[in-house]
This record gives C-alpha cells, structure tokens and sequence, in this order.
C-alpha cells in the first residue's frame, strides 16, 4: 500500500527511525534469556547510565508512558500521599486515572496554570495549604519536560523546583515524553537537566523519539527503586521478551539518534511558526521551544484547513496543535505553511 500523505497531529503518528529498526533486527537473532536477564537489556541499562553520568542509576523499561508515569509516581507514594501536577499535565489529564489506580487511591493535587507549568509558589502554596490529618499528604512533584504546551522549563526553572521540594520534603518526578526534544532546545546533557537539577526520578519517551513503544524509567538514587521491578511485574509491564523493548535503546543511544531525531523535530516545529508568524488569522498560543505548535484561529479557518486534508487536535484551548516527529518532511511543513496561509487569503 502507498504511504499516507505525512501528518502532524501527532508525533505518535510517525514510523520507527532507522536505528531502532536496525537493534530490533540484530536482537532477532537466535534466542536470548527471557524477562530482561539478556545482554541487550543489560546493554541499555549501561548506555543510559553513561548517558546521564550516573554509574549507580536504576533502570528499568515499560510499555507505554502512562504505564512509566504510573508506576512511578506510585513507587513514590502510600495511598494516603498526593502528588502535585499542573492542570494540564498529561497524568491529570490523560492517563484515564492509571496514577491513582497503581498507587492504590494517591490523591493528584491540581495547580492552575495557563502555560502547563508548575513554579515553586504554585507548589508551596499546594503543599501548605493543609497539613492537618484529613488531607492527603503531598509527597511528589510531577512535572513534564517539554509541557504539553510544548514550553520547556529551564534548568534554572527546575533547579528552584528541586529547591523548593527539597525544602517542603517532596520528591521530583519528570515526565519525560518528549525528554530529546527538550535536551535539544536547551543544548544541555540529560545529567544536567535530571539529576544534577535535583530531578529524582526520570521517565525518559522512546515512542516518541523514533521506537515503535517503549519508555526507560531511571531512579538516580538506587535506594528508591527498592522492589520497583516488582512493581512492573505486578502492573503487565515485564516484558517476557525483554531485549525487544531494550534494543531499540542501544540503537537510539549509541551514536547519538535520540538527539538527532529530537533536534530535527524541532526544527519541523520552528520551520512552520516562522513561516506562519505574519499571519493574524493564525496566533501563535504559545511560544515554539520545542516540537510542537499551537496556532489560534477561527472555528471557520479551522474548517477550512481539515477540508484540504489536514488533521490536527483541538483539545488545548481550542487552538490547532501540529507536533513534528523525527522523520518531519521539510517539503511537507511547506505544504501545510502554504495551505494555512491561502486559507488566510494570504501569499508569501
């Protein structure tokens, strides 16, 4: 069958980039351990501990990102703990209450906030607000790095909120979806955006990255990833064929594709917002720093752009949201710049 003409409505909606194809491929030869005790797994769990400079750091991989996320952010937690997020925080908002399933009832404390992130007055003011013995007791910070407003905190940004945990006795979780997209727009090492940041707990994206599924999950201190692959087991997330969620990862990491791929994401996101940015039928809604562009227009213009095929969602206030994925086609960001425009009546 023909490929379908490229999409951005998601970056989900991309194939399997070359180097993760290739691991998968060798991985396939003749048999290997079962459930993770194989050299591809231990090969991964190597190359991320190189990657992020940190010889002592727990790795372990799941299925999806909710099951990341979940699992994690329970590790974390007792029944009776809470968990502060943003207001539009993937887990609040589209995990369909996996975190507080795994973490058997921790309560998720909403903060509102228009960019998607959180500050360390939105925390403090979430984590004092009640200390009295009715109230679930805050326990976890969960932020997501780029948001999904596609804004990324900078290091500064994270190091008050590592601050701020430290000083109320709370733990930094990271969302990590699009972890690549946001070492590339801010040109830093992952060590220095994670633990070197005060970042306690990692859930590092592959699917969006370029693999077909797969997210690792990274406990910079070993000491709180105590019975975690328990945990895994428990929730289906223990892969009998492990080296297949493994490998990808030795290709991803080895010569750099995960950065690569980011970088080349990004640009597909800072191509069309530059050719876009005249328009006034078409508002940028937040700032372009990562892979992802949200354009505000009316419903009708909206219409008129799904009408020449393009699919794209709505469901963050209201604007048109474009991601870019690993494999972004320049020429078809072009096509999509040129169509947003003549629905604007405009010419470039």
């Amino acid at each position: 069958m023909p490929p379908n003409p490229q999409q951005f409505a998601s970056d989900n909606y991309a194939g399997i980039c070359p180097e993760a194809w290739a691991a998968m491929a060798e991985a396939n030869q003749g048999h290997a351990t079962a459930y993770g005790d194989d050299p591809w797994t231990q090969r991964a769990s190597d190359a991320f501990r190189e990657l992020f400079e940190k010889s002592d750091a727990e790795v372990f991989f799941a299925f999806n990102g909710t099951a990341a996320n979940s699992l994690a952010l329970a590790s974390l937690c007792q029944s009776y703990h809470s968990v502060i997020c943003s207001s539009s925080a993937h887990v609040e908002t589209d995990e369909c209450g996996a975190p507080e399933f795994f973490s058997n009832g921790s309560k998720l404390l909403i903060a509102a906030s228009e960019d998607g992130k959180l500050t360390p007055d939105l925390v403090r003011g979430l984590a004092t607000g009640r200390s009295d013995i009715h109230f679930p007791k805050p326990r976890v910070v969960t932020i997501t790095q780029p948001t999904e407003t596609g804004q990324v905190y900078s290091l500064g940004e994270i190091r008050a909120l590592a601050a701020t945990c430290r000083d109320l006795g709370l733990r930094l979780h990271m969302d990590g979806a699009r972890f690549a997209n946001a070492c590339a727009s801010l040109n830093c090492s992952p060590a220095e955006m994670t633990w070197k940041a005060g970042v306690d707990l990692l859930c590092f994206g592959g699917t969006k990255n370029g693999m077909a599924v797969g997210e690792a999950i990274l406990f910079f201190d070993p000491r709180l990833a105590e019975d975690f692959d328990y945990r895994c087991k428990q929730a289906g997330q223990l892969a009998s064929k492990m080296r297949f969620l493994a490998a990808p990862w030795v290709g991803m990491l080895q010569d750099g594709a995960w950065l690569r791929n980011a970088q080349h994401a990004n640009a597909g996101a800072a191509r069309l917002a530059a050719a876009v940015a005249d328009l006034a039928d078409f508002n940028l809604m937040f700032p372009v720093e990562a892979n992802a562009v949200f354009l505000r227009a009316s419903a009708d213009r909206l219409e008129a752009l799904r009408q020449r095929g393009w699919q794209f969602y709505t469901f963050i206030g209201g604007s048109a949201r474009f991601m870019f994925a690993w494999d972004a086609d320049p020429d078809r960001v072009d096509a999509l710049a040129r169509d947003i425009r003549e629905v604007c009546g405009a010419r470039r």
